[in-house]
């Protein structure tokens, strides 16, 4: 019988998923992931903790924990402050994903005898004649593809994906169907170690900041900023405009120097896009293809994809959109071929 073991986070998902593996036939443990919290944010782990103890007793399989706190605060949390110390937008979701999900608790089960792993993640691996394939999930608003980009062959060869073949509508009927004590659960949102405060706040405990000028394309002063690390390119709130530009509408983040705590704004969006950007840290999820290569692309999660081509000359890898686009430094940008991910990077400037 093949061993799995479930990623279960306490909500619907990682439940529906660990009970129609167990349904199918599988040898199911589910296991708890603990990560990193910061002392001064209340976070809801110990409740979550015992919602996935709950559903392993519901499903009547065995329940494990595992405590990855400490490589969580280092390959996510502090690199994710890093980045914003830095003046770009990381993005912590991938970072859990490659370090953690898919990185040390995939290792983890794999020693511990397990012939693969599973959680709730709304996508697909599928097997092609050469390799495994991540593909986006039957629920468009909910695929979370985007996410997965950096998961290694030896990971997404012994990954399952449950409920990427569902709506989330069908998990919740599933949910009921097996009498889980989470089926009415509320999705979670947000990330746990950020808890109930703003991003703004948390990384103010870590980041020394303090309130700086907006200024304009001609470079003149019209607005102030909290800090120039807690903004993002595109970004039209979270400071102040003053004076006579007030009447302009509202206005777009165009460009962030940290140096000079400064940001630069336009009340024109289009002046935040972007016709092309450098790439750095590319992953593919087999070989990597012939470039230059036309990709349907995403630079944000749930975005619409755009199409852009990406090429490399030199040591330099590139993205050039099809019409100016919104990218963010620190974002990744995922290929997609129809529903099928290639691969990604991430956005260096």
């Amino acid at each position: 019988m093949q061993k799995v073991f479930v990623g279960l986070s306490g909500g619907v998902d990682s439940a529906v998923s660990a009970a129609l593996l167990k349904e199918r036939g599988f040898d199911v443990t589910g296991v708890f992931i603990k990560i990193w919290q910061p002392e001064f944010i209340e976070c809801t782990w110990k409740e979550d903790r015992l919602d996935a103890m709950r559903v392993c007793v519901a499903l009547g399989i065995p329940s494990r924990e595992i405590d990855l706190s400490a490589q969580y605060q280092k390959d996510v949390v502090e690199s994710m402050i890093a980045d914003y110390a830095r003046g770009i937008t990381p993005n912590p979701d991938v970072l859990c994903n490659r370090h953690i999900k898919f990185g040390a608790f995939a290792e983890w089960a794999f020693a511990e005898g397990a012939n693969s792993i599973a959680t709730g993640h709304y996508a697909r691996a599928v097997q092609s004649s050469a390799h495994f394939e991540l593909m986006r999930a039957k629920d468009a608003s909910k695929d979370q593809s985007y996410f997965l980009y950096r998961i290694e062959q030896r990971a997404l060869s012994r990954t399952r994906f449950p409920v990427g073949g569902l709506l989330k509508t069908q998990v919740r009927k599933e949910a009921k169907r097996f009498n889980l004590p989470v089926a009415s659960k509320p999705d979670s949102q947000g990330l746990c170690f950020v808890g109930e405060v703003s991003m703004p706040e948390f990384l103010s405990r870590f980041i020394d900041v303090k309130k700086g000028p907006v200024v304009n394309a001609e470079g003149k002063r019209i607005g102030t900023h909290q800090g120039a690390a807690f903004y993002t390119v595109g970004q039209r709130h979270g400071f102040d405009i003053e004076g006579e530009a007030t009447s302009q509408g509202p206005f777009y983040v165009v460009s962030i120097d940290v140096a000079s705590n400064t940001l630069r704004v336009s009340p024109k969006r289009e002046d935040a896009a972007r016709t092309s950007v450098v790439l750095s840290d590319e992953h593919w999820i087999a070989d990597m293809p012939s470039l230059p290569m036309r990709f349907e692309v995403q630079t944000r999660y749930h975005e619409k994809p755009v199409f852009a081509t990406v090429r490399r000359d030199g040591e330099t890898l590139s993205a050039v959109f099809e019409e100016p686009h919104l990218a963010s430094p620190g974002q990744s940008i995922v290929f997609y071929t129809g529903d099928t991910v290639a691969g990604g990077a991430i956005i260096a400037s």
